[in-house]
């Protein structure tokens, strides 16, 4: 099974701060710290307003709104400079700035979203794991995180289609997102796999979430989809104490829970599917209704299956 990405908040742009140097508004008759048309610095309020104005545009096209609007207001304090009336915005600039920063919100929620189920993508899981990982130490929460599976999914493909394939992988993340605790979040890790992260939370409270998202996948009424349809999905859980210090590698420690997340999913797997398999005082359960099956011992390697 593949494992976490460490070079995606590096190469994600829209994770980014702005670390570009931002020219800082300038006092009258002063030159901002770019250049100006020709080469030249404005010597005027006019020409001022117009370099204001442009920075300003530029800034909000990168989504830099604070000091776009320190550039407007800039702009407009030289504008009324000889004048009793109090500076406004402009409505048209208004609503262009407000546009910019609707289409750059939508764009980095496009950017986190699968586009299948609407679920995350593995993008945002591995950033958001890395800084829940991170964040333990100050927080002194437990953080579990839940790897699913949907049992006999190929079958699924094979007997009715790639469309209910698609439709079932889309209600399925329906069910693991209803009922989740503040802050927790599903993410879809690759095929007919997702993971649901549960940060802040006890581990008997862990269990009791996932078990109850595997009871309503069971319980679910699939042949309204589609006649003889039945879905049901397996899960290792993987849960971290609160932690007494923060870890030296954030990246390695998520990774790290991820695989035991997998691990315990084969276990899940191989005592008969259907099931959440978890650790509790070092031994390998299963809950809910597959509490009364013997749990597979977890395997040495972790891979496909």
């Amino acid at each position: 099974m593949a494992v976490l990405r460490r070079d995606v908040a590096e190469s994600d742009p829209t994770q980014q701060r702005d670390v570009e140097a931002v020219p800082q508004p300038p006092a009258v008759g002063h030159c901002v710290g770019v250049h100006a048309p020709h080469g030249d610095c404005p010597t005027d309020s006019a020409g001022l307003v117009q370099l204001h104005e442009s920075i300003a545009a530029l800034l909000a096209s990168r989504g830099q709104w604070r000091q776009a609007y320190q550039h407007l207001r800039s702009a407009l304090d030289l504008m009324y400079a000889d004048k009793d009336e109090q500076p406004q915005v402009p409505e048209q600039l208004r609503r262009e700035v407000d546009r910019l920063r609707k289409e750059h919100a939508e764009a980095r929620e496009q950017s986190i979203r699968d586009s299948l189920t609407s679920s995350y993508n593995r993008r945002y899981l591995d950033q958001r794991l890395v800084s829940l990982v991170t964040e333990q130490a100050s927080t002194r929460n437990g953080l579990a995180v839940a790897l699913v599976d949907l049992d006999w999914f190929k079958q699924v493909n094979d007997n009715f289609g790639h469309l209910v394939g698609d439709r079932v992988l889309q209600r399925v993340v329906e069910l693991l997102q209803d009922g989740l605790p503040e802050e927790a979040f599903c993410a879809r890790f690759g095929g007919e796999e997702f993971v649901l992260v549960l940060p802040g939370i006890d581990a008997s409270t862990a269990v009791a979430v996932a078990e109850a998202a595997r009871a309503r996948v069971q319980r679910h009424h699939w042949s309204k989809i589609v006649p003889g349809l039945q879905v049901t999905i397996s899960i290792g859980l993987a849960y971290e104490p609160p932690r007494s210090g923060a870890p030296a590698r954030p990246d390695v420690g998520a990774e790290q829970q991820l695989l035991t997340a997998d691990s315990l999913l084969y276990t899940a797997k191989q005592s008969g599917r259907n099931a959440v398999a978890y650790r509790e005082n070092g031994r390998v359960r299963l809950a809910g209704a597959a509490s009364g099956r013997r749990a597979v011992a977890e395997p040495r390697a972790v891979g496909y299956y």
